[in-house]
């Protein structure tokens, strides 16, 4: 049976704006062995699957650094304070300026346990209507785009929507309504 490592130290190795690096020593209960790991920590993220009130779905496309190419995506971002349904609707009128129902949460997942200590969490907003200009921070650029529902599995087929946390969004949203898959 697979148990609980003990934790002999946690300290912060690097900290940076959105995430810390921390270096951890612990001790495998099978070997009695220390071994020295590293771990991300970070604040929960969110994901929010926008929806019109004729069905359309509010993505956005932005240029991304790490896979240095221009993705599709849907508006998402960091969980400021601890309540991540007020962050989706925040991220939503930031990037797109829309606002809709209040948020309803599909799901979350561990981007990865092996080196990430927070959550994404996956809200639906339903009747989503333009209400704003987007208010960006000064290193974002993003377009709107809106897409049909029926139209999401083949561009996740093709690649064409390659963010993992994204894909993983989607399905959440499609177990909640399979006829539109």
């Amino acid at each position: 049976m697979i148990k609980e490592w003990e934790l002999l130290e946690s300290r912060v190795d690097r900290d940076y704006r959105v995430f810390r690096i921390q270096s951890e020593l612990a001790v495998s209960p099978r070997t009695n062995k220390v071994g020295t790991f590293y771990t991300i920590d970070t604040r929960d993220w969110v994901n929010v699957i926008p929806v019109t009130p004729d069905g359309k779905i509010v993505m956005i496309k932005q240029y991304r650094h790490g896979s240095k190419e221009v993705t599709l995506e849907i508006p998402g971002g960091l969980v400021d304070e601890h309540d991540p349904r007020e962050a989706a609707e925040r991220e939503l009128l930031e990037e797109t300026g829309y606002q809709g129902n209040s948020a309803e949460l599909l799901g979350f997942v561990n981007p990865n346990p092996a080196i990430f200590n927070n959550l994404c969490h996956t809200y639906l907003i339903e009747n989503a209507q333009e209400v704003s200009e987007k208010t960006l921070d000064p290193n974002e650029d993003i377009e709107v785009v809106l897409m049909s529902p029926e139209e999401i599995p083949a561009i996740i087929a093709r690649g064409g929507i390659n963010h993992s946390l994204v894909i993983v969004a989607f399905h959440f949203f499609f177990m909640k309504n399979p006829c539109l898959r």
